[in-house]
């Protein structure tokens, strides 16, 4: 297992190399640059004529080597990474892109690993009960609810309850994490109690998609395993229903659940940078859309990097599970070493 975990990781490295790469061009291909947000921040606050506006924007290009080549840039960001882990000065925030990482993604990640527990822990219990009661009229509300989850923009569903809570509810407190109260508070029960309060619509909807996802894979992967012929000899030996579906059946339906974990958290993710967008939720979304908007490629190139080493982190973290839920898979990689 050291021996898989070594050369998985060290096989991440150029993986993860030429996705930054990649992203690195995609962002710089938008034309325009942070030097242009500081024009038009200048003729619009009226502080400046067209021709003092371009001046000063060509002088912050100069002085932030925004002027040098693609190529330049690139490496001159990727060196500062691998040398010293510094992913760059934001130019719209004026501070460390790292300080802006440390302060917008733990609370991301948190709502993604909440949204990701609850979606795998609903989502195979109910592939679980409408596998066992195929055609019954549980397993079509499940079915439909499964569709719904499947088909419904998430941002559309973040949106619809943005409306209920602002103009039906009245609810003041939208795009944040605390009340007033509670925001420089030490943690206690009623401050946990009050940050339910403020993100379970993001929670709620990040998680309606995945539990779709997994109840429907679920589903499917049983129906196959309980019609398999070592089902049938398990029931042959007595074995109670449950205990055939629990102990024989539902490890082997899970499989390709499992091997999705690799990709998992980046969906996850994703589907909580759409709703934290919506609510203006201090996460990664708004700091990407904010970032892209404003030219500070160094922002959006730190996040997507992240992003895509949370992707390679999660299929790492899959083929574990993988290994540790099937003997086979084990020991077949143990006979090739």
């Amino acid at each position: 297992m050291a021996r898989f975990l070594f050369f998985r990781i060290l096989g991440a490295i150029p993986i993860l190399l030429l996705l930054s790469m990649v992203t690195f061009a995609i962002i710089e291909a938008k034309p325009g640059d942070y030097g242009d947000h500081i024009r038009s921040m200048l003729i619009n606050q009226g502080g400046a004529t067209a021709e003092q506006a371009e001046a000063q924007a060509a002088a912050y290009r100069e002085a932030h080597g925004l002027n040098d080549p693609m190529v330049v840039r690139y490496g001159r960001w990727i060196h500062g990474i691998v040398t010293r882990f510094d992913f760059g000065h934001s130019l719209y925030y004026n501070r460390p892109v790292g300080n802006v990482i440390a302060e917008r993604l733990p609370p991301t990640i948190a709502l993604a690993l909440t949204c990701h527990i609850l979606a795998s822990i609903f989502g195979i219990t109910l592939g679980i009960i409408a596998a066992t009661r195929q055609y019954s009229w549980v397993d079509t509300m499940l079915g439909f609810v499964s569709f719904l989850g499947m088909t419904i923009p998430r941002f559309l569903l973040a949106l619809v309850i943005l409306y209920i809570l602002v103009f039906r509810l009245n609810v003041s407190e939208v795009g944040m994490f605390f009340s007033a109260q509670y925001g420089g508070a030490p943690w206690s029960w009623d401050k946990f109690v009050d940050l339910l309060k403020h993100v379970w619509p993001v929670i709620a909807v990040a998680t309606f998609g995945g539990l779709a996802y997994n109840m429907r894979v679920m589903r499917g992967n049983l129906l196959d395993v309980l019609n398999a012929q070592y089902i049938e000899t398990a029931r042959a030996k007595g074995l109670s229903e449950g205990a055939v579906v629990m102990k024989h059946a539902v490890p082997n339906a899970a499989h390709p659940l499992v091997a999705y974990q690799g990709v998992v958290m980046p969906y996850m993710l994703t589907g909580e940078i759409e709703v934290a967008i919506v609510f203006g939720l201090a996460t990664v979304g708004p700091a990407i859309v904010g970032s892209m908007a404003v030219g500070d490629v160094w922002v959006t190139a730190s996040f997507m990097l992240v992003l895509a080493a949370t992707l390679i982190i999660g299929n790492i973290i899959a083929d574990i599970l993988l290994a540790l839920l099937d003997p086979r898979i084990r020991l077949g990689g143990e006979q090739t070493q």
